[in-house]
């Protein structure tokens, strides 16, 4: 398999795993989507990691496999390709991007699937698929525009320029540069501490916030007042702030 999912202490951890450069090629794209579905169907994962290895996250797509496809054999293909990265982005639990070396065409629209994203001070990412004579298939052109800005986006998909670390950061393409060795330790820490939160309240957050990018302000707010008020119903509302009061904020204990 090319893609691995280990699962400890509520962190599953989605490992690309096709060397040299875990390009992502059409097995790997079901693979991804087939786990995604299985995480989000599991109560024991509770957060998630996405990562490629100490020396490559991925280096995008498999292109001798994509060189043999004609028009209607990617158009019959296209769909499943955003599929299998929008499962990533969907899965109803944090989720971190642990970034080292290459994250290049799809590498880097995996990475923009996530809701954090951990790089390396050796991470590289971009968009070049301009270079090859098409254009980002798998949502970049949608989720990066949505991240960093329309313009800055453009940028980067007209030159099909990669950027460094750095850079990233300043973009606001990754949010925490850390050095390369430490990466998945860092990604693993942030997806723990979330992994011992409220689920549900998790999830009403990740899906207001999602939910309400893609709508009008009112119809925003109509969505965060649903999910607000539901919470109300669970078990994990009463123990937060029966635990507040009794003992103080940040002490809970969630089931």
């Amino acid at each position: 398999m090319t893609v691995h999912l280990e699962v400890a202490e509520g962190v599953g951890t989605l490992r690309l795993d096709r060397p040299p450069m875990n390009a992502l090629d059409v097995a790997t794209q079901d693979r991804l989507k087939e786990l995604a579905e299985e995480i989000t169907r599991r109560d024991d994962v509770r957060a998630v990691v996405v990562y490629g290895g100490e020396k490559v996250f991925a280096a995008g797509a498999d292109i001798k496999e994509m060189q043999a496809m004609d028009h209607a054999a990617m158009v019959a293909r296209s769909r499943d390709l955003q599929e299998s990265f929008s499962a990533v982005a969907r899965i109803p639990k944090p989720v971190v991007a642990a970034v080292t070396g290459y994250a290049l065409g799809g590498g880097c629209e995996l990475a923009l699937c996530a809701d954090y994203r951990i790089a390396g001070d050796n991470a590289k990412l971009g968009q070049p698929e301009i270079l090859l004579g098409v254009i980002p298939g798998a949502g970049g052109t949608q989720r990066l525009s949505r991240l960093i800005g329309p313009s800055r986006a453009k940028d980067l998909i007209f030159t099909g320029r990669m950027v460094k670390a750095d850079e990233a950061l300043s973009l606001g393409l990754v949010d925490r540069v850390v050095p390369a060795a430490d990466v998945y330790a860092e990604a693993h820490a942030w997806a723990a501490k979330l992994a011992r939160g409220p689920a549900i309240a998790l999830r009403a957050a990740k899906e207001s916030v999602d939910a309400g990018l893609e709508t009008d302000l009112e119809t925003g707010l109509a969505i965060e007042r649903s999910w607000f008020a539901g919470l109300f119903a669970t078990d994990d509302r009463e123990i937060g702030m029966r635990s507040f009061v009794e003992e103080g904020p940040g002490k809970a204990k969630f089931r």
